[in-house]
């Protein structure tokens, strides 16, 4: 018989998520139009990854075309997304790399962005679920839960976690929940 816990890391599996939201992601990607492997003017720059990061964004969410066409909202939200991989200035390196074609250009720059949407979908839908699971649960429920994961994945976790009375997982267990699909994911690919 399975656990409530059991379910839960079930419906949090990397496989089950990212990989899903991935897909839709590869679909967004595969029907916007891109006319152009590179890019000079800065206005148009921003105006392409506005409608670049609208397109993804209706696609994955499934929002129809009903969501607001602000130009400037959605070009600032692809720029901090850039930030990430290409630093403070993300926005300016990427537009160089677009400007240029260099180091992958244009596409590059559109797989990356796509990779960090699909990444940050999956990341609060795990999230929301565990706030979910956890919420529903009585303090005795919770106990058993942490005790239940130590259990079955304890020999997984740094030994930091789990040295003594694993008081540092049973203080920080819903995110030690968060970042289990990341552990078993980086597991899976060590295995191929």
């Amino acid at each position: 018989m399975t656990s409530q816990l059991d379910r839960l890391i079930e419906s949090i599996d990397s496989s089950r998520n990212l990989d899903e939201v991935s897909a839709r992601v590869d679909e967004a990607i595969n029907s916007f139009s891109v006319k152009r492997a590179v890019i000079e003017d800065w206005d148009e720059y921003v105006k392409f990854f506005a409608d670049f990061y609208r397109h993804v964004e209706i696609t994955v969410l499934r929002l129809g075309q009903g969501a607001p066409d602000d130009k400037m909202f959605y070009f600032n939200r692809c720029s901090d997304l850039l930030k990430k991989p290409f630093g403070p200035n993300g926005h300016k390196a990427a537009f160089e790399m677009v400007r240029t074609g260099k180091e992958g250009g244009l596409y590059r720059v559109l797989k990356t962005v796509a990779d960090l949407m699909a990444e940050g979908y999956a990341e609060r839908e795990i999230s929301a679920r565990i706030f979910q699971y956890w919420g529903s649960l009585s303090d005795d429920q919770k106990l058993a839960a942490m005790d239940e994961y130590l259990a079955k994945y304890g020999h997984l976790l740094p030994s930091e976690l789990t040295e003594g009375s694993a008081a540092r997982l049973k203080f920080n267990f819903p995110k030690v929940l968060e970042e289990h699909p990341k552990m078993i994911r980086r597991l899976r690919r060590i295995g191929r």
